[in-house]
């Protein structure tokens, strides 16, 4: 069970943004717009790729399962690659990403993202892109993709770790920690100076995904790019079960934040790069899906979810769809924390099926109160 601020801090410090997709391989026969298998394809970084895929729910139990909620228990020791595949990589791409949750929308459902990529490992390497984790540019491989699949649909979230979300986390977290400050003036300062940079690139990366396409022998008209965003891994305040004093929310919710830094990051941030994300969809003609309440309610630390415990097992409709920053460090790695969980990608998962049935507009993503993944519905966004 955690225990001390200061193995908290050990994990806060040590935490990265992560990105990774489920990867389906590409056969070798040549295909065209219309023909050969059809493909949904997810690229981008850690909210769509399914880094913490492995959890279902938190627990405090560090033991065994615990408490049913470690997916990568084996009845004798864990094995991480039961969820994410080949881990040596680190790319994180479960077995239950948001593309591999989706349903039967394709005959192939490919995933391309890696844990902690930004948009230029999304860009072609004959643009200035770049290698990651051993893998070749994400637009680069996208072409191979194209050539080989008939694809109807591209889902990109990426900008995230451009702009610092991992820093971000660590520095409000510290904040709260040891410090005793707050960080939402300071780091709001950082993402206004950041985010016209950040949005940019995002607009070159779907420029890049545009022109592969292009290249492949694709019409505007043969495929769509839906732009996702973020949604917010902690609640608001007043929808916090934890009190704000205390070592409670470090010690056992794993939501390390105080007030005033959870109303910024939920009702501030979050919606702030929703918003520029939008903007972006639209001058560059994708779809936009709004992903900044698909959590609400499921948050870490959110008075309408729970903890899973002996007595209580994980529950899509009551545990928590968001992985903790787990202060001990003794639960899979710390890299997992502020991500959906498997919970949390089946319902994003919904979310892409939904729009995928859903030929043009911008929709957002919401869950429904006491239900589970499959309760996820869209509305005008």
């Amino acid at each position: 069970m955690p225990s001390t601020p200061h193995r908290a801090l050990r994990a806060l410090l040590a935490l990265c943004t992560a990105a990774g997709l489920a990867t389906a391989a590409a056969p070798a026969a040549q295909a065209s717009p219309g023909t050969g298998p059809t493909a949904v394809v997810a690229m981008g970084d850690s909210y769509i790729s399914g880094e913490a895929g492995r959890w279902l729910g938190n627990s405090l139990t560090d033991s065994g399962g615990r408490d049913g909620t470690d997916r990568a228990w084996t009845g004798s020791g864990y094995a991480p690659s039961r969820v994410y595949g080949s881990t040596a990589g680190g790319c994180h791409r479960s077995d239950v990403s948001e593309v591999r949750s989706a349903g039967p929308v394709a005959s192939t459902l490919i995933n391309l993202a890696c844990s902690g990529a930004t948009t230029e490992n999304v860009v072609r390497a004959a643009q200035g892109g770049r290698a990651y984790k051993g893998e070749a540019p994400q637009a680069d491989q996208l072409a191979a993709v194209a050539a080989s699949h008939d694809v109807e649909l591209i889902a990109l979230s990426i900008g995230g770790n451009d702009l610092g979300f991992a820093d971000i986390i660590t520095t409000c977290a510290t904040d709260y920690i040891v410090w005793y400050s707050y960080c939402h003036d300071d780091q709001q300062a950082e993402v206004d100076a950041r985010i016209d940079g950040v949005m940019a690139d995002v607009g070159r990366a779907v420029d890049e995904i545009r022109a592969v396409m292009t290249g492949a022998g694709y019409a505007a008209s043969d495929y769509r790019i839906v732009l996702q965003s973020y949604p917010s891994p902690i609640p608001r305040a007043a929808e916090n079960r934890y009190s704000e004093s205390g070592w409670s929310r470090t010690n056992t919710g794993g939501c390390p934040f105080w007030n005033k830094d959870s109303d910024w990051a939920r009702d501030s941030l979050v919606p702030q790069l929703a918003n520029r994300l939008r903007q972006v969809a639209v001058a560059k003609g994708a779809q936009f899906l709004d992903l900044r309440d698909a959590l609400q309610g499921r948050e870490v630390c959110a008075k309408a979810s729970r903890q899973v415990t002996a007595a209580l097992p994980p529950s899509g409709a009551a545990s928590e769809w968001a992985r903790w920053i787990d202060s001990q460090s003794t639960q899979g790695l710390v890299q997992e924390s502020m991500h959906p969980n498997a919970y949390g990608q089946q319902a994003l998962g919904r979310c892409l099926a939904l729009i995928h049935a859903t030929p043009s507009g911008h929709r957002a993503c919401r869950n429904t109160a006491g239900a589970g993944p499959s309760g996820m519905y869209l509305t005008t966004g």
